[in-house]
């Protein structure tokens, strides 16, 4: 990999890991609904991107049912697990995905598992359970169980995007854009009585924030990303991605003041270190779950 597109690679794992922190302050210090906060983002999102939405892919149901899962499912449960789930917690538990994603490939694409991604998936696992374990025993908060939940649908909708062949990075970004608008404005509006009056008293920076969200992350950095993966192996790739939930880390002691000792930090190797072992081994399905582990992006 050339000096350049390793520091590309860098600026996009940092603008990743920034974009926890700021959904993290917006939805919990800011006290903007988490369902609002994402049917913005998405429309914002839409509307950049929608002269990219048609022709659409074949099957067309299939790409709407991924844009919901990428899209209202995948971000809507994360933004409402930082309501009350550190940044660095959630960074960790939505590990998670890499493993859910290896399991519902063997049941969805008749892919087998060696003994040395079981073990990887067994790792990342056990470290998400030790992050999650407190001195009473393990402690699933609703945060964390939304993280999970997140992870779980962006797992569930990269696989069914492995399904659909021939689109384009902007092209899918269009269609969780579209899809996911109108279901979390729905809700919003149904379980978020207020939420525009708390964006409007947020003021300039949640407009700066919503935008940072939508077009820096959304539509430029996950390019930039797809263009790596276009250009290089994703057995290159998909390691260095580990930078995100590690500068998330660092970002979340730093800014947020998260608390990390030496349970978090034996969890966040363990976890890391599973997901390495799984993302070493040839999978065309991970790309997809990187681009859009959103992560927690």
């Amino acid at each position: 990999m050339s000096l350049r597109d390793f520091g590309l690679l860098v600026l996009v794992c940092l603008v990743w890991a920034c974009n926890n922190i700021i959904s993290k302050i917006v939805v919990a210090h800011w006290g903007v609904p988490p369902l609002f906060y994402a049917a913005v983002r998405f429309a914002i999102v839409a509307a950049v991107t929608a002269r990219w939405l048609l022709p659409a892919p074949r099957p067309a149901w299939r790409i709407a049912v991924v844009g919901l899962l990428m899209g209202a499912g995948n971000f809507a449960l994360l933004f409402m697990g930082f309501k009350t789930a550190s940044p660095s917690a959630a960074a960790v538990v939505v590990q998670l995905g890499v493993p859910f994603t290896t399991m519902l490939s063997m049941l969805m694409l008749g892919e087998s598992v060696r003994w040395r991604r079981g073990l990887g998936i067994a790792l990342t696992l056990t470290g998400a359970v030790v992050v999650m374990w407190n001195p009473h025993g393990l402690q699933l908060s609703p945060g964390l169980w939304f993280i999970v939940g997140s992870a779980f649908t962006g797992s569930l909708g990269a696989v069914m995007m492995k399904q659909i062949e021939g689109v384009k990075p902007l092209q899918f970004q269009a269609w969780v854009g579209a899809t996911s608008i109108l279901p979390l404005a729905a809700l919003s509006v149904l379980i978020e009585p207020g939420a525009p009056a708390a964006a409007i008293h947020a003021g300039w920076p949640f407009v700066a924030a919503v935008l940072f969200s939508a077009l820096v992350v959304s539509v430029l950095a996950h390019t930039a990303y797809y263009g790596l993966i276009q250009r290089y192996e994703a057995n290159l790739i998909a390691p260095l991605t580990l930078m995100t939930p590690l500068l998330t880390i660092g970002l979340g002691v730093a800014v947020t003041h998260d608390h990390f000792d030496i349970r978090m930090g034996i969890g966040t190797i363990l976890a890391l270190v599973g997901v390495l072992i799984i993302a070493l081994r040839r999978n065309q399905v991970m790309p997809l779950l990187l681009l859009t582990r959103n992560r927690s992006q």
